[in-house]
């Protein structure tokens, strides 16, 4: 027994699961109203208004912790690997957005291998009007969401195929494993 257990009591295991969801009051990122005066950044240092970016199309929206997430690097390593052509064909806008400066934005795109869109709320008001840290959205156009997903922890994200079967996407094989071909 060290002093710390003798000070504080026994280390304790707790699971960690998410409550269940009063039916009546949808979580705060089904208001994607709430968010309707703010802002996101580009690359270039450019404020474009956030509805700008779902109210004409169907969107998937990815709210990152931060840059320097390693899960969230991952899972835009992963979101990296959608071919272009699947969401065109769709007609679904692919959108990441980070809390960070825009100057961040290229050199993550480029070791994520990043291609799709990506912008910063730099002052987190998106963040803060949707009351979260994380989460993704799919969003069918104007003010309707079809989809909502606030992470429980850095380890929570939405599946990504799920993010696609929702927005009508065709899904993505992430298991690199080779193919046998019946000849």
């Amino acid at each position: 027994s060290t002093s710390l257990e003798k000070t504080l009591g026994a280390p304790q295991t707790v699971q960690i699961e998410r409550s269940p969801q009063n039916l009546h009051d949808p979580p705060p990122i089904a208001n994607i109203k709430a968010a309707k005066d703010c802002f996101v950044v580009n690359c270039y240092g450019r404020k474009i208004p956030f509805p700008a970016l779902y109210e004409k199309t169907k969107t998937i929206l990815v709210f990152l912790r931060h840059f320097l997430c390693y899960t969230c690097r991952e899972y835009v390593e992963d979101l990296a690997k959608i071919p272009e052509k699947y969401l065109k064909d769709a007609d679904v806008r692919l959108i990441v957005i980070g809390q960070s400066s825009h100057d961040h934005i290229q050199d993550f795109c480029t070791q994520t291998g990043y291609t799709h869109e990506m912008y910063v709320d730099p002052t987190r008001s998106i963040y803060k009007s949707l009351q979260m840290k994380q989460g993704e959205i799919f969003h069918q156009a104007g003010d309707k969401l079809h989809f909502g997903h606030l992470d429980l922890n850095r380890l929570d994200h939405a599946p990504i195929n799920l993010l696609l079967q929702l927005a009508g996407v065709k899904t993505v094989d992430f298991t690199h494993k080779a193919k046998i071909i019946d000849i």
